[in-house]
């Protein structure tokens, strides 16, 4: 098989629609999820050891990092889940198109950034 076909390895220079950035971040925040349960396991399971966990805990999430941690994860949630609607409505035959794509994308960024911001209102 002798291909004459240019091949370009730059990733930098490829041009990805709208539609296949929101589906790689739906990726990534669902990796950042699972990474992230075991935080949260831990979190609950010291929590409910003792008493002096659960405060201890609780002067944790105080700290600014913590919250920052927190608020990351609340985002990789919200737009895991809203990027989740989209793909459940492109199952069912919803905004499977090309122009329809774009759109969905849109709307999949604009939600999410809504909602992260009023998470972020809520955590600080």
């Amino acid at each position: 098989m002798n291909s004459k076909r240019p091949v370009n390895l730059d990733l930098t220079t490829i041009k990805l629609p709208l539609p296949a950035y929101t589906s790689i971040l739906h990726r990534i925040s669902g990796v950042i999820l699972f990474v992230a349960i075991a935080f949260l396991l831990f979190a609950l399971d010291l929590s409910l050891a003792s008493e002096a966990g659960f405060n201890g805990l609780k002067e944790l999430m105080q700290g600014f990092f913590a919250k920052l941690i927190a608020w990351g994860i609340v985002s990789a949630l919200l737009f895991h889940l809203v990027a989740g609607i989209k793909h459940l409505l492109m199952d069912v035959g919803i905004g499977e198109g090309k122009e329809s794509g774009i759109l969905g994308a849109k709307i999949t960024i604009v939600v999410s950034a809504i909602l992260i911001i009023l998470a972020g209102v809520v955590i600080w």
